[in-house]
């Protein structure tokens, strides 16, 4: 699964992005300094792999992982190729969902391409480039199915859900607000529209202005004004404090954070949110030589599941057995577990559940 950094230039993107990965994407003062996107892979935080690593004692561990791209800063006029446009919106269209960076710190250092540090303004200008681009795929479709309808009458469904979709744009809204069923999420879904991603605003704010708290800075809450009315996520982040952390050993992180009276680094809560945001869970694997959390989208059932691990394991599924998390460490070990009969037997119709502890029984 892959998420897109973006926002104008100058927000604190790379610096998000270097925090994220410890890629050391390059950083400066000035537009279009990424050009091509930074792509990173990084480890979902889940202290149920601690545990379970502590139980095992396993060979290795391995976490799930999310992939981030840093996608260079958009400007007015994007849609229509002002500062390379063309090329960074499709590098957005790659994208599972968005985390959309909102300058929110003020810095002489730091030129602002507007001149003025307002996060609403910022939003409106990505945003609007976003829809306008949105709004030129959706023209082309109504034109396309329009010249067809003669020989198809199934498209004049289509073409309503189109038009449906256009006026909600042309309002300024996002085509994620107006997709409100299963039929009109499959025609959005055909045209892989900009916004119809998921999006969290990461509010990028100062060290200052972050130790200080944000609950009633008013940048923050004109950002989650907007992100209620769009149905999107808000995250206050301090990019340059997390950039400093980003590199310390779990227990210097854990120190550095109880200083400054913060139970969680900002980039786990933005990566486990990411998490969340795109619908997926973890089901775990454990044995001597490997402890592992797997990636799966929430509804998936068993025989799916198995063929995450390999194929022959979902062409061959038997059966899965299976505990909860919980249920284990509560038993202590897997013996434990089955002899107070706690581990389940599921067939090809069972619905994995996050935390899931699983042995896949399979026969090819």
């Amino acid at each position: 699964m892959k998420l897109g950094i973006v926002g104008l230039p100058n927000v604190g993107k790379s610096t998000l992005f270097n925090a994220i990965t410890n890629a050391g994407a390059q950083c400066a003062n000035y537009a279009f300094c990424t050009i091509e996107p930074n792509v990173g892979v990084v480890a979902v935080p889940d202290a149920r792999l601690d545990v379970l690593t502590a139980m095992y004692k396993p060979k290795k561990t391995t976490g799930a992982v999310i992939e981030f791209l840093d996608i260079a800063g958009l400007v007015k006029g994007a849609s229509r190729g002002e500062g390379l446009g063309n090329k960074f919106l499709s590098h957005i269209r790659e994208v599972d969902a968005i985390i959309h960076v909102v300058r929110c710190f003020d810095s002489a250092d730091i030129m602002h391409v507007s001149g003025e540090i307002n996060p609403a303004s910022d939003i409106e200008t990505v945003n609007l480039e976003l829809i306008f681009a949105d709004l030129e795929m959706i023209d082309k479709r109504i034109g396309k199915d329009s010249k067809a309808l003669k020989g198809d009458k199934s498209l004049a469904a289509e073409i309503e859900v189109l038009q449906r979709v256009k006026a909600a744009l042309e309002r300024g809204e996002p085509a994620r607000a107006a997709a409100a069923g299963p039929e009109e999420k499959a025609v959005l879904d055909s045209l892989a529209l900009l916004t119809t991603k998921p999006v969290i605003y990461a509010c990028n704010f100062s060290e200052e202005d972050f130790a200080a708290g944000i609950a009633g800075n008013s940048r923050y809450l004109a950002v989650c004004e907007i992100a209620k009315a769009q149905g999107a996520e808000v995250l206050p982040i301090c990019a340059e404090l997390e950039a400093q952390i980003a590199p310390l050993e779990k227990e210097e992180k854990e120190l550095f954070l109880a200083e400054l009276g913060v139970e969680q680094g900002g980039l786990d809560i933005l990566i486990r949110e990411s998490y969340r945001l795109l619908g997926l869970i973890s089901f775990l694997t454990v044995s001597p030589d490997e402890v592992r959390a797997w990636t799966v989208k929430q509804g998936t059932k068993a025989p799916q599941a198995a063929g995450k691990i390999h194929t022959d394991f979902k062409r061959g599924f038997i059966r899965a057995e299976v505990i909860g998390y919980d249920e284990l460490v509560a038993a202590g070990s897997m013996a434990a577990a089955k002899e107070k009969g706690l581990v389940r037997s599921e067939g090809k119709e069972y619905v994995m559940r996050d935390g899931d502890v699983v042995l896949f029984r399979f026969n090819v």
